[in-house]
C-alpha cells in the first residue's frame, strides 16, 4: 500500500477508508444518542413525588387509574374507559405503570369498538387502523369520522 500522497503544502488527504470509517462512526454515535435521549431525559423531580392512593375497587393494595368519557359526537353517542391495574409492590416504580395494558371498551351507539394499545401508548382502531392517537376519546371519535352513518357491525360470535 503507498501512503497519502501529500498536498504541495505538505498537508496529508485523509483516505477514502478514513473519511467512511468517521462517517460511520458519527452515525453509530449519534443513533445511539438519539435511542437513549428518551431514557435519560427522565424528570428526576417525578421520583420524588409520592404515589397516589389506592383507588376504589383494588384489592390488596393495588392501585387502579380510569380514565372514562361519554359524549354525543356528530350525532353519535360514545362512551369509553381504561382501567390500569399496577401491582402493589410496584407502587413506587412509575414505569411500570406505564407498562400495565389498560383494559379499554369503547363504545359507538352501544356496539363495541375494538381498540389496541400501541407500544408507545397510543391508541388504535380497527375502524381507523393505519393511524394511532393519544387518547381513546380521539380514536372514537376518528372511528366516528370514518363510519359516517354506517353503524359498526354487531361483535361475531366465537365458535369453538
Amino acid at each position: 500500500m503507498s501512503p497519502t500522497p501529500a498536498k504541495p503544502g505538505g498537508t496529508r488527504i485523509p483516505s477514502r477508508r478514513t473519511v467512511l470509517r468517521g462517517a460511520f462512526t458519527a452515525a453509530v454515535v449519534t443513533g445511539t444518542a438519539g435511542a437513549l435521549l428518551p431514557l435519560l431525559d427522565r424528570d428526576p423531580a417525578a421520583a420524588d413525588r409520592p404515589a397516589p392512593a389506592p383507588g376504589p375497587g383494588s384489592g390488596s393494595g393495588s392501585r387502579a387509574t380510569t380514565e372514562e368519557f361519554a359524549e354525543m359526537y356528530r350525532g353519535r353517542e360514545i362512551r369509553g374507559t381504561a382501567t390500569v391495574v399496577v401491582p402493589a409492590g410496584a407502587a413506587a416504580d412509575d414505569r411500570v405503570a406505564v407498562a400495565a395494558e389498560p383494559v379499554t371498551e369503547i363504545r359507538i351507539d352501544g356496539r363495541p369498538l375494538h381498540v389496541m394499545r400501541r407500544a408507545d401508548g397510543t391508541y388504535l382502531s380497527d375502524v381507523r387502523h393505519y393511524e394511532s392517537y393519544p387518547t381513546l376519546l380521539e380514536t372514537a371519535r376518528a372511528a366516528v369520522d370514518e363510519l359516517g352513518t354506517a353503524r359498526l357491525a354487531p361483535p361475531a360470535a366465537h365458535h369453538m
